[in-house]
């Protein structure tokens, strides 16, 4: 059972990426915590179309957007928020348990299991629920435009965590 379940067991968006790496659970997560949120010169653009930090590592650059610590352990950790993302106009994320009408509750990972010989699966997944129609429809909408960019930058974060470990 994934943690995120515990924040967010029914959504409308699910992306989860994961790969292995040279090392211990706690090693990974660590590394992956730790990387540039701009790990290379594809990803920076793609925050700077976004309009977003593309500076720090990913820990620093997802408290800084507004996603707040829910879980933090040596193998998992859990951020949340809640929010408009889709409009310009949004005021940012607020708090997880805050959301109302009109926003989505976004909560994302960064985990690591064990997978023998000293390597580990590294995964992150996003998961989204809307509150209510009006910001499910919005909220896809989005989505369908930002979500293969989303996915590629959670690949490219994995593959730099992986090259920092090795």
């Amino acid at each position: 059972m994934s943690r995120l379940d515990e924040f967010l067991p029914e959504y409308d968006v699910r992306e989860r990426h994961e790969r292995r790496v040279p090392a211990t659970p706690e090693l990974a997560v660590a590394a992956a915590l730790g990387i540039p949120v701009a790990p290379d010169a594809l990803v920076r653009r793609l925050f700077r179309v976004r309009g977003l930090p593309g500076g720090g590592s990913i820990q620093s650059a997802l408290r800084g957007i507004g996603l707040a610590p829910l879980v933090e352990e040596p193998t998992c950790i859990v951020m949340g928020a809640a929010g408009r993302p889709w409009s310009p106009r949004s005021r940012g994320l607020t708090a997880f348990d805050q959301a109302g009408a009109g926003q989505v509750r976004i909560v994302f990972d960064i985990t690591a299991e064990p997978a023998g010989d000293g390597q580990s699966i590294l995964a992150t997944e996003t998961r989204v629920a809307a509150m209510d129609a009006r910001s499910r429809r919005a909220f896809r909408a989005y989505w369908a435009a930002v979500g293969p960019f989303s996915s590629l930058i959670r690949r490219r974060w994995l593959a730099a965590a992986e090259r920092a470990l090795r």
